[in-house]
């Protein structure tokens, strides 16, 4: 499927389907688990490009799969869940999740959603973008220059893979921010300058003469020289 693989993992066996539906109606591959342990071999399997997580789960726990997950992927996870006080949307967005849904949920603004998680994580999904000796396997989140395997947060991954995606484009400040934050984040533009800096020191790309994130001075940044 074009759109990617979401893995479902809820309890509620009218809610997979229902989930199932409208997600391969528009295009996604849809995988569904009933339990955290069935949802957990799923993803170990690999191929996931986002986690739709019902925190009520009868064996692991919604936040404790989340705190699993997190562990080593960066995978988007969107949780859903009767919860509605503030306290644990605080708690699901504070252990790695990156949106969340309540019960009752209208399932065409679930798929909006998860069309909106993926966009903002920069996943074009099942692709390989590659720039010089750089490379991003966008199916498993992987950054390799050469033969080396490069540890890279979230953020500083969804920033590289948007440049990466158009390379030669500049991107101001506030393109990246709200490509890797989301349109409603409330933080200052500058703060991309922090995850730049220390994504060229992660890539070995020297900032005065740099080979693969060029400083476009009043504008932004750009992939390329």
């Amino acid at each position: 499927m074009k759109n990617g693989t979401v893995l479902v993992v809820d309890d509620e066996p009218k809610i997979l389907e229902l989930v199932k539906s409208y997600l391969e109606i528009n295009g996604f591959h849809a995988l569904c688990a009933k339990n955290g342990r069935e949802g957990m071999t799923l993803f170990e399997r690999g191929g996931i490009s986002l986690i739709l997580l019902d925190l009520m789960l009868p064996d692991l726990s919604g936040e404790d799969f989340c705190r699993r997950v997190r562990e080593d992927s960066d995978v988007p996870i969107i949780m859903i869940t009767a919860k509605v006080d503030e306290e644990s949307v605080i708690r699901g967005l504070g252990i790695g999740a990156d949106d969340y849904v309540t019960k009752p949920f209208s399932p065409r603004q679930l798929v909006a959603r998860v069309r909106s998680v993926l966009r903002r994580s920069g996943v074009p999904s099942g692709e390989t973008l590659s720039y010089g000796d750089l490379c991003l396997d966008m199916k498993k989140r992987i950054c390799r220059r050469g033969d080396r395997i490069i540890p890279l947060t979230r953020d500083e991954y969804n920033i590289l893979a948007l440049l990466m995606s158009r390379q030669a484009k500049i991107f101001t400040r506030d393109e990246i921010l709200n490509a890797v934050k989301g349109d409603d984040y409330e933080g200052f533009d500058r703060s991309i300058d922090s995850h730049i800096r220390r994504l060229r020191s992660k890539i070995g790309d020297d900032s005065r003469t740099p080979a693969y994130i060029v400083t476009v001075y009043g504008m932004g940044y750009r992939l390329g020289t």
